[in-house]
């Protein structure tokens, strides 16, 4: 295996659960993140199984995305495996009480960020005739829920994005596909929550939810079929949740 793979927002939780498993595969990594102490970090823990590159830029952040993508040395340059996965969540508010600097953010992270990355690499999958594009979605892109509003339309707007790929791109032979979580412990609650601690707690209380380790098994999965197959969409939930909103809690 000498298949070289790009995911973003890889200094912690599916992204850096991702970055671990495929590199114990033998996959070339390219970490790609904002926190630059993290990246070093897991670069040095994962340099024991693979060769390792590291790109510290914002997604949101155009000219440093292209900059970062096209500085790369050539072991790194051609990239099989693209993993779309930075993204986030800003608040729980209602449509008339939203943050405009939460609604900014979410959506040049979540929409125009997927988009930038993409942009600075389908070309080289193109002028191969092959590559493999991982959506990092949400059940949020498939439901919308009370107080979800802007997260939920960006999110849709990703699944709308996997699909408008995957039509795009059939003509070249590129595999895309994008994984929808549900409830899955990272720092996503911390995120949205902007540190409160009572309220991160109680999302996760009187259930099991989903592991970064999980979803990163999954995409694993995924991306190591025979190249005929293309895993398209895939919907993950921990056993105690039914829909968005629908969680069998124990409590």
């Amino acid at each position: 295996m000498n298949k070289t793979a790009l995911v973003t927002g890889a200094t912690s939780g599916i992204g850096q659960a991702t970055a671990q498993i495929l590199a114990k595969n033998n996959y070339k990594i390219i970490l790609c993140g904002r926190r630059e102490d993290r990246l070093i970090a897991l670069e040095k823990e994962l340099s024991e199984f693979t060769e390792v590159h590291t790109l510290s830029f914002d997604v949101r952040d155009k000219k440093a995305v292209f900059e970062s993508i096209n500085s790369l040395p050539e072991a790194f340059a051609t990239i099989d495996v693209l993993i779309n996965n930075a993204g986030n969540a800003h608040g729980l508010d209602p449509i008339q009480t939203g943050d405009l600097d939460d609604w900014d953010a979410m959506i040049d992270i979540n929409v125009k960020g997927l988009l930038y990355v993409s942009k600075a690499i389908i070309p080289q999958m193109i002028e191969r005739k092959s590559g493999h594009i991982i959506n990092i979605g949400s059940i949020a892109g498939k439901e919308v829920y009370p107080n979800g509003n802007v997260y939920c339309a960006s999110k849709h707007a990703v699944d709308a994005l996997n699909q408008a790929m995957r039509m795009d791109l059939n003509p070249f032979g590129i595999r895309v596909g994008a994984i929808h979580p549900g409830a899955v412990e990272t720092e996503f609650s911390e995120v949205r929550f902007k540190g409160d601690t009572d309220r991160v707690v109680n999302v996760y209380k009187g259930f099991e939810p989903l592991r970064p380790e999980d979803i990163a098994d999954i995409i694993h999965f995924v991306v190591s079929r025979p190249y005929h197959v293309n895993i398209a969409d895939l919907i993950v939930f921990p056993t105690a949740q039914a829909a968005a909103t629908i969680l069998k809690r124990d409590i």
